[in-house]
């Protein structure tokens, strides 16, 4: 479990959450082992075949099995899909499925993946009531760390939230109209912690390297830690000034599906235990590099014991690093 440093004031026996992820909730279906994407015309055969809780829930997942008290803040229909997903997702032990709605006029979005060691697909569906609420109903529990997507405008209670001293850790996806609107940075001053990935990053700020971009989002927001695949991630040390580069640990990837959002839950988890930056940022890519070995997104979540054994087989983690993380896993 997360220590417990920083948590909010609550009223006596209030409920208190290390985390709570807001957003879009997907059934994955992935084919994996393809011998290549399909074109258009073409069929392939995937060998290996899983049905999964993606977008947030992967987040939620990630989370909940390092120990994080965790809350999911989303809508799902009550369709098959529906039913599925709550199912999976109320056998996770520490998820919290309190403010999941189940809306019997929604669809559940469903997104098809294609997958084998090199490269990815999708087709998705999703319902405008499938997106993330904008009001929140009812009372609020007091939150340590919030993550949403911040390619919209943030409702008003996130900022409830963060005046009584909840985190708010942001993120953006991909933007399928290739504008990257600038619109999105202006956001930054309203979170505490930015996380996106590389080509994001790099395509928000107009900038032609990983580098070049954590400069110009440092400015803007109080921390930002930028993921870049197998080449690790990337983020400013405040107190210095310098640049902490650390790799990705090397493993063989089955489905690199779900990878940054079990990335972003296990940095949540080393930012709430005050762990030093390079210690976060090895230990989140340890955990996104053990959940690309197996397909689906949420259900490849790394729990303690594979990560255990992970540190005992590799020997170039820091001796420091290896002793905080050991000491959590206790």
């Amino acid at each position: 479990m997360a220590a417990p440093r920083d948590v909010p004031d609550a009223k006596k026996g209030a409920l208190v959450l290390d985390v709570v992820f807001a957003g879009e909730v997907f059934c994955d279906l992935v084919f994996g082992g393809t011998p290549h994407l399909p074109t258009p015309g073409s069929e392939v055969y995937a060998d290996r075949f899983a049905v999964a809780a993606g977008g947030t829930a992967t987040r939620c997942v990630a989370a909940a099995r390092l120990g994080l008290h965790t809350g999911l803040f989303a809508v799902i229909g009550t369709d098959l899909f529906g039913e599925h997903l709550a199912a999976e997702l109320g056998a996770e032990k520490n998820l919290d499925l309190t403010w999941l709605r189940r809306d019997p006029a929604v669809r559940t979005p469903v997104t098809v993946a294609v997958t084998n060691e090199h490269d990815r697909a999708f087709i998705t569906y999703e319902e405008e009531g499938a997106r993330r609420p904008e009001t929140w109903h009812g009372e609020r529990p007091d939150v340590r760390a919030l993550h949403l997507g911040i390619a919209r405008p943030l409702p008003g209670w996130v900022a409830e939230l963060r005046a009584r001293g909840t985190r708010v850790v942001g993120g953006v996806g991909w933007d399928p109209t290739g504008e990257w609107s600038p619109d999105v940075l202006t956001r930054l001053k309203e979170i505490d912690l930015f996380v996106p990935n590389a080509v994001e990053a790099m395509s928000y700020t107009r900038t032609a390297t990983v580098e070049e971009a954590v400069k110009v989002l440092a400015d803007l927001v109080p921390d930002v830690v930028v993921t870049d695949g197998p080449n690790g991630a990337l983020a400013l040390d405040r107190a210095t000034g310098d640049l902490v580069r650390v790799p990705a640990p090397q493993v063989t990837a089955a489905d690199p599906t779900g990878a940054g959002d079990v990335f972003t839950a296990a940095l949540i988890h080393g930012v709430l235990r005050d762990w030093p930056l390079a210690t976060r940022l090895r230990f989140a890519g340890i955990c996104a590099s053990l959940s690309v070995r197996t397909l689906g997104g949420a259900s490849s979540a790394p729990r303690w014991g594979a990560i255990r054994e992970f540190l005992h087989r590799v020997p170039d983690v820091p001796e420091e690093d290896r002793a905080l993380i050991e000491a959590a896993a206790r």
